[in-house]
């Protein structure tokens, strides 16, 4: 069977840095445009390709990125946001679709599918291996994976009501030690009350409104809470 040609995937571009440089030293996209074509011998590059850049609407590839990164005198690192798609966290590894592939033991159209749909189907022993691969913390594991929102679900209903029912269902979910996962669970559920204490104690007004509004963001923000809680617990944070 022909194999398709590797791809050469995007890397994740920090558009907020790169408008912030730019404005930094006083250059207008015309400037950077101008140079990325006299210097740089990109000759495609138009203002309007670099406004669109900065605001996100479209990513410069790698050559791109490192001509930017000449005209505005900064790394190419400084201009590299966050991976959070599958396909970049394998562009921030360098690596080719088929040798990410042949480690999760995926076909290469397959795993290129999941790829374009940024869903990933495979099984535990294959989600293993593909954070071996893409050095993927266990937050990027989740996220990559899908399961964050069932997580949310999970930490939300802990947090409510009593904790130690979902230290189990939580820890089966990531590979995280299980004392860690009851650890930031306990945290959290103190934290959690501690704010809606708060808020039944007050007969009224802003102290109240302010409470609970407070819960109400906990919430919204619970897993980035539950990955700060693991980290503390486990000592890097």
């Amino acid at each position: 069977m022909h194999q398709p040609p590797a791809q050469q995937p995007t890397p994740p571009f920090d558009a907020l840095s790169a408008r912030k440089l730019r404005a930094g030293l006083g250059m207008a996209p015309e400037h950077v445009a101008y140079g990325m074509r006299t210097s740089y011998g990109l000759p495609h590059v138009s203002p309007d390709l670099v406004v669109a850049w900065e605001r996100g609407t479209v990513a410069p590839a790698g050559p791109e990125i490192t001509a930017l990164a000449g005209v505005l005198w900064c790394s190419p690192g400084e201009l590299i946001g966050a991976p959070r798609t599958l396909r970049e966290h394998r562009a921030a590894r360098g690596l080719a679709a088929e040798d990410v592939a042949r480690a999760v033991g995926f076909d290469v159209l397959a795993y290129l599918r999941m790829e374009e749909a940024d869903e990933w189907d495979g099984t535990e022993r294959q989600s293993s291996a593909l954070a071996g691969i893409l050095e993927l913390s266990p937050a990027d594991l989740v996220t990559i994976t899908g399961r964050e929102p069932r997580l949310a679900e999970l930490l939300r209903s802990a947090v409510m009501t009593r904790w130690q029912a979902y230290v189990r269902p939580v820890g089966r979910m990531l590979p995280v030690d299980r004392r860690l996962v009851g650890d930031a669970l306990r945290a959290l559920h103190t934290e959690y009350q501690g704010l809606m204490t708060a808020t039944l104690s007050w007969s009224g007004g802003s102290a109240a409104a302010g409470a609970d509004s407070a819960g109400r963001d906990f919430l919204d923000r619970i897993v980035d809470h539950f990955w700060s809680e693991v980290g503390r617990a486990d000592g890097s944070a």
